[in-house]
């Protein structure tokens, strides 16, 4: 069943199924009613003829994945796929991603969150973060329908994606939305890919930070979403990887990272390799450093 449009109404269910059923995939509305901090406008959202990248997306979604049941240990993962915060890499950083964690036992929830833009938001520069606590929440709170245990619930993110998904791990006792049930907003957990984190002027992301706060961004804006100095004695295990070679997002963002981690007596882990640039497109092959994440995952208890 490829190349079905999604439909992106609240009510909207949808079930896909893989060849040979493996990998069950239900796309929910990330909200029951109309998203926190939206704007009233037609929906404009495009995606490519293959699935791999989705832009303007103004209304967002989970997609869930469950591992079969003989497999399943309880832990999931909510993926947060990277585009500079101006698009979403759908495929390569998000749904296939997502079957190699079901086949590791995990649930994987792959995060379609709002693109930042003026014309969609009345704050863009909190709709991804409002997104991300969302998913959080509304995978805690449906852990018993999904047989998920509440307390192995992690967040993953690549490039921008990384970004939000540090802001995410940072920034959990700050809501940025309606909570009633007082969920914990905390991840347990953090896989950060080539992560954009900083957005100071040395090593930030120029792009992902002027399409998230504009192009004049306040001191305070700069501080608040530089995820280095937002690392707390709360804030969650994290697993890091990065190409020192990276031309895009440069290293130090996740060096930086990791030295406030250990500063703060996080447990972390970090590999940087000598090659990789952007986007790991070459190398390090896949199974790689998804080996490493898997190792970690495995020596942290996550899959047990």
């Amino acid at each position: 069943m490829k190349g079905i449009k999604k439909c992106l109404n609240s009510t909207f269910l949808l079930f896909l199924f893989s060849v040979g059923g493996a990998f069950a995939q239900q796309e929910i509305a990330l909200y029951s009613g109309e998203s926190p901090n939206f704007k009233n406008v037609p929906d404009q959202e495009e995606i490519t003829a293959d699935g791999e990248v989705v832009r303007k997306v103004s209304r967002p979604t989970l997609t869930v994945f469950l591992p079969d049941k003989e497999k399943a240990n309880g832990s999931a993962v909510i993926i947060c796929p990277g585009g500079g915060y101006h698009a979403l890499m759908a495929k390569r950083e998000g749904s296939e991603l997502a079957k190699k964690f079901n086949e590791m036992g995990i649930a994987a929830f792959v995060l379609k969150y709002r693109l930042p833009n003026d014309e969609f938001q009345v704050d863009k520069s909190i709709a991804p973060l409002q997104d991300a606590q969302q998913a959080i929440k509304t995978v805690r709170e449906g852990s018993t329908k999904w047989h998920i245990d509440p307390d192995k619930i992690g967040i993953m993110g690549f490039s921008a994606g990384g970004h939000l998904a540090s802001t995410a791990g940072t920034q959990f006792a700050a809501p940025v939305i309606e909570n009633p049930n007082k969920t914990s907003l905390r991840p347990d957990f953090m896989i950060l890919i080539y992560p954009v984190i900083s957005f100071s002027d040395s090593i930030g992301h120029r792009g992902s930070r002027n399409f998230l706060l504009g192009e004049d961004p306040s001191v305070d804006q700069i501080r608040r979403y530089s995820g280095e100095l937002q690392v707390r004695a709360d804030t969650p295990p994290t697993f890091i990887t990065h190409g020192a070679d990276d031309t895009v997002v440069p290293v130090a963002n996740s060096l930086e990272f990791y030295l406030a981690l250990q500063r703060n007596q996080i447990s972390s882990e970090i590999h940087i390799y000598a090659k990789g640039e952007h986007g790991y497109l070459q190398t390090p092959v896949f199974d790689e450093w998804f080996g490493r994440v898997r190792n970690w995952m495995e020596s942290m208890g996550w899959t047990k």
